[in-house]
């Protein structure tokens, strides 16, 4: 049985059962909704036009029905739905109907394997890789199909290796060992990161991330290319271990500017997730305050004024999204440790 639900301005047509499994006909998970409310978001304050949209892995279309009836005008110059699922191609055009969208000169639907669609594709500007689990089947052919100046979307859903419960499924998959402590989710997204790009430079292909988060249970990661031999040599000199955690990509998670525009247009729920990431410092690892006041056995403080405190020793400092008792800061232990003592 199926219904229509509504996300953004699209319309799909989706199946009643509540259990989310890639199983279903028409699978459709909505606590991907933010996912998709920042690649709109994301896109619309690039300075890009006439993209063509590569979508390997659609799945009920929602992600690029969204695209083509939010993104401004002249965003989209083609947009190529693509799903290996029985009977996909009916229910895009199904669902191309519900939404009465017009034009459809620019819009290519296929059903066949993800990588032979990227393969068998001339390249895009755009392509967004978000499967059921690891992205790790679909980079190499994204990769090489992404175009020069692109932007290459990635979610994981494995977080439980990235983020250290599986140690050895992290060797294997990503080429790096994970941490499971409060560190686990930042980490597992920075070695995530890595095996992107060590994809990446396989073709000197320079994938720099933009824009970077960890949400409920999956990581997701926008990178611009960037082609030449030193660019990505650039990019392997950031690659090291922190700590026990390697190796791991230790430059850039956002470009700022770029997320000051998104929270321009962003709704309220998004926005407060948006101003977290605006105002989080862009530098390595984070202090868990709670973790801390348990280990010296002293009274968690009030945010607000341990921060204060800080910056008036100097030091910057700011919240985490990736953890809701984290601080990121310059700060030493040590010294950080002794302001709580003496609050």
């Amino acid at each position: 049985m199926f219904q229509i639900i509504q996300e953004g301005k699209a319309k799909i047509k989706v199946s009643r059962e509540k259990k989310i499994s890639k199983k279903l006909l028409v699978f459709y998970n909505p606590v991907m909704k933010l996912n998709r409310d920042i690649s709109v978001l994301l896109l619309n304050s690039l300075r890009k036009s006439k993209l063509q949209i590569g979508l390997p892995l659609s799945g009920t279309g929602i992600r690029g029905i969204r695209f083509l009836l939010e993104l401004k005008r002249n965003k989209i110059k083609s947009i190529s739905f693509n799903d290996n699922k029985k009977d996909f191609l009916k229910t895009m055009q199904d669902t191309i109907t519900i939404n009465n969208i017009k034009g459809k000169n620019n819009i290519f639907i296929s059903n066949e394997d993800a990588n032979l669609f990227l393969l068998n594709s001339s390249g895009f500007d755009y392509i967004d890789i978000d499967p059921f689990g690891t992205p790790n089947p679909f980079l190499d052919a994204a990769i090489t199909r992404l175009a020069r100046k692109g932007i290459l979307a990635v979610t994981a859903t494995d977080t439980s290796a990235l983020s250290g419960t599986y140690e050895n499924a992290c060797r294997r998959k990503y080429w790096a060992k994970p941490v499971r402590n409060e560190l686990k989710h930042e980490m597992g997204v920075r070695i995530l990161i890595r095996k992107v790009q060590l994809v990446g430079a396989q073709y000197d292909k320079a994938l720099t991330p933009i824009f970077t988060y960890s949400k409920d249970h999956y990581f997701r990661v926008f990178f611009k290319c960037e082609k030449g031999k030193k660019k990505v040599d650039k990019i392997l000199r950031k690659h090291d271990f922190f700590n026990t955690a390697g190796p791991l990509w230790l430059g850039q998670l956002f470009d700022k500017r770029l997320v000051k525009k998104m929270l321009k247009d962003a709704d309220e729920e998004t926005k407060k997730f948006l101003s977290v990431i605006d105002e989080e410092l862009d530098i390595v690892g984070f202090h868990d305050i709670h973790r801390i006041c348990e280990e010296f056995k002293i009274q968690v403080p009030k945010y607000e004024t341990l921060m204060g405190l800080i910056k008036k020793k100097g030091y910057k400092v700011s919240r985490t999204h990736f953890n809701p008792f984290g601080i990121k800061s310059d700060i030493e232990k040590e010294n950080l440790v002794l302001i709580i003592k003496n609050i």
